[in-house]
């Protein structure tokens, strides 16, 4: 299958390839949808074993992020850049010239960060263009306070009524960088009962710290027996076999894509686990962003509580057909698109 074939089954209608030969800079720029506004997405960077497979990838996040500004209420549709690292890469002049490029756009793409890019990199992306936003601490915030709200949502639809404080609520957190670190922050003030883990075990003790959580190793995290898995690192993490291992009673995180498939959702729900959808769940960076630099919000505040109750809507909804919340999401993202047709 060529390129063009793999673009075409995606649906990714728009897909920019940039190279620079002084820097090494290699990027893809996929643009899923402009029918609300501009896109909105974050720079992965990463190594990947074809260019198809970082296409496929940017393609898939870029979708959700349509979803996630559709569900978010947002002016704004999705996209995501992926900019692949190599040996020959000059890692500064590299993102110095992709925010030259992001500019010469005219704000058709509005950008932050994701994983494996650095805030070092950001600044020099930031250099070249004023649709990079760096506020990583800010961003960080308010997708901790998202998901904080989708977390009490889910309480509400188990027990019918939402409560201010988590007490006594068990919350294992996979990934203690700087969004699973401002969660569980979050999550801590609420009062929930926190387990944490990382690859790098430093990281994981200084969030432990912070928070008074009990630091597990890597490998257990997904499988502690708590009411609720947070996913905050690398996507993909919960796939069919996965999901049979659970031993929680919700999966509610900040990392995107967290299922590995539509068969990891229908398994979660035929074991009665509920999935608070990352298009939901995560969706406050999103909406911190695009809410002040397009909408021109003071404080989006308003917009990122909402996604509470849009998630106890997409809960309920999928208890009531008995289809998977994912599938119920993106069902409610699709009609809010046509709306605005």
């Amino acid at each position: 299958m060529s390129t063009l074939e793999t673009l075409t089954r995606l649906g990714a209608a728009r897909c920019l390839l940039w190279t620079d030969a002084a820097s090494g800079l290699r990027a893809i720029a996929v643009i899923d949808d402009l029918r609300r506004g501009p896109s909105a997405g974050g720079i992965r960077t990463g190594r990947y074993a074809t260019l198809d497979d970082a296409i496929i990838e940017a393609a898939g996040l870029a979708r959700a992020m349509t979803y996630k500004c559709a569900l978010g209420r947002l002016d704004a549709g999705g996209c995501k850049i992926v900019v692949l690292d190599h040996d020959g890469m000059k890692r500064d002049a590299a993102f110095r010239r992709l925010g030259e490029l992001v500019e010469e756009l005219g704000g058709l793409i509005r950008t932050a960060g994701d994983l494996g890019t650095r805030a070092d990199d950001l600044r020099r992306a930031a250099e070249g263009s004023r649709y990079v936003h760096t506020d990583e601490a800010s961003l960080c915030g308010s997708v901790a306070r998202g998901l904080v709200g989708c977390t009490r949502a889910w309480v509400e639809h188990r027990d019918g009524n939402r409560p201010e404080r988590l007490d006594g609520l068990r919350v294992a957190i996979q990934g203690c960088g700087s969004i699973g670190a401002a969660v569980s922050e979050a999550l801590h003030a609420r009062g929930a009962s926190l387990f944490v883990a990382d690859i790098d075990a430093d990281r994981a003790r200084a969030v432990a710290e912070a928070t008074a959580a009990q630091v597990l190793d890597p490998e257990a995290i997904l499988t502690a027996d708590v009411d609720v898995i947070a996913p905050c690192a690398a996507g993909g993490v919960i796939d069919v076999d996965r999901a049979d291992t659970l031993r929680c009673r919700a999966v509610i995180g900040a990392a995107n894509n967290i299922l590995a498939d539509e068969a990891a959702g229908c398994r979660l729900q035929a074991r009665h686990i509920d999935f608070v959808p990352d298009v939901i769940a995560s969706a406050g960076a999103v909406i911190d962003g695009v809410g002040r630099t397009v909408m021109g919000l003071d404080d989006p505040g308003s917009l990122i509580d909402h996604l509470a109750d849009t998630a106890l809507e997409v809960l309920q909804r999928a208890k009531r057909t008995e289809k998977p919340p994912g599938e119920v999401a993106i069902t409610l993202a699709r009609q809010r698109l046509a709306v605005r047709e």
